[in-house]
């Protein structure tokens, strides 16, 4: 099967150029000009073609939580964002500490066949906060491994499992919490915990990401290890970059402005290797009960293109290597590039396009959002994945 792509703006994260892309057997065969193909013809006049984006942080919510997500929404709901891969935290019902439970997940995703779905496994058997021993049983499947919803309490039980970790080459993602801290202030809270997983994950050579990074000291603690070539890598929200100020609950919190500001200098001087998304949808009912979270996968490029590349001025090649290159390194897949030999998993987008955020329209059974009536510039019309169509607008 051939899917020859024409008249196209290309950008990755190497730059931006005019040229023609050609697609066989699910893969990018040649990139160029006068390309000789047989196959369907696509033509991408006024669209901007894009390495398809990759999510490190998402939640759907499967097996135990179907009220709120279920991989087919999830899946659906990242299509529509752009998105042909996804990593998924293991706080379900039960708790994902097994590959019983990673076998669930994959293969209902494989049949979909919409999104490459990865899955975490947690930091500790069923978040009991202390048993590590279930990392041994973990196949080459599993590729990262973590907490997220919760702080790891103990720095021997972090220590003990990232030797496990370096051992069968996962990476730990820390949702960076001191959660005896949190209750009072959750700004130290986070500082403690991520100067603490850093420095153990610095000692042992162990490979570790910072997610949702939210603060100046949280940040700064990140920049260091990484000028001191520390195995330290990290994310950041788009909600983190859009909101500072306001008290829409989630965890960690929205900011201050200085927070925001220092977030963007950051991500301009090359010091955040993904933004994702933290796609953690709620019932109406627990949101309004407390439950911190929002949805973000059908948002997160409007919202990062408005924000970074229209208002601070961002490349849209930095902005790709956020999305796409530098999250699938993370995770070990050869996607996040317009050359020949990676995966054939694009989004198509317009870049002059206004729209505004309405969640009814939402292909995520989340509602949960805090960008509803927001205006946005920037949006994905076509998600292709291995050389297929998964989301068409």
């Amino acid at each position: 099967m051939e899917l020859w792509i024409q008249n196209a703006k290309l950008v990755d994260e190497t730059g931006e150029w005019f040229a023609d892309l050609l697609i066989r057997d699910g893969k990018i065969a040649a990139v160029g000009q006068g390309l000789a193909a047989g196959g369907e013809a696509l033509d991408a006049a006024g669209l901007t073609v894009m390495p398809a984006f990759v999510d490190l942080h998402c939640h759907f919510r499967d097996p135990g939580y179907l009220q709120k997500e279920d991989i087919e929404t999830g899946c659906r709901a990242a299509a529509k964002g752009g998105y042909t891969a996804v990593n998924l935290m293991a706080n379900t019902n039960p708790v994902c500490s097994s590959m019983e439970t990673v076998r669930y997940v994959r293969e209902k995703a494989q049949k979909l066949g919409l999104v490459e779905v990865h899955q975490c496994v947690s930091v500790t058997e069923g978040f009991d906060g202390k048993t590590v021993s279930h990392l041994q049983a973990l196949d080459e499947t599993v590729k990262l491994i973590s907490e997220d919803g919760k702080g790891v309490m103990s720095n021997h039980v972090m220590a003990q499992a990232m030797k496990i970790a370096k051992e069968k080459g996962l990476t730990v993602l820390s949702h960076a919490e001191d959660m005896e801290i949190s209750p009072y202030d959750y700004r130290l809270a986070e500082n403690i915990a991520t100067i603490q997983h850093v420095h153990l994950a610095q000692s042992l050579g162990a490979r570790l990401h910072l997610c949702h990074v939210s603060t100046v000291e949280a940040m700064q603690e990140v920049i260091r290890a990484k000028i001191c070539k520390a195995p330290v890598t990290c994310e950041v929200t788009p909600h983190h970059l859009w909101f500072y100020d306001t008290d829409y609950r989630v965890n960690p919190p929205i900011r201050t402005k200085k927070d925001r500001d220092y977030l963007i200098w950051a991500i301009e001087n090359g010091y955040v290797d993904a933004i994702a998304t933290d796609h953690a949808p709620h019932t109406p009912e627990d949101k309004k009960n407390g439950a911190p979270g929002l949805v973000g996968l059908e948002t997160a490029f409007g919202v990062c293109y408005t924000i970074l590349v229209r208002e601070h001025g961002l490349s849209l090649a930095a902005l790709s290597r956020l999305l796409s290159a530098g999250p699938a390194r993370i995770l070990g897949l050869k996607k996040g590039r317009l050359q020949p030999g990676y995966d054939a998993d694009l989004v198509l987008v317009d870049e002059s396009r206004e729209w505004t955020v309405r969640a009814a329209e939402f292909a995520s059974k989340g509602r949960n959002t805090p960008f509803e009536g927001v205006h946005l510039q920037g949006k994905v019309v076509r998600t292709i994945k291995g050389g297929k169509t998964t989301y068409q607008e």
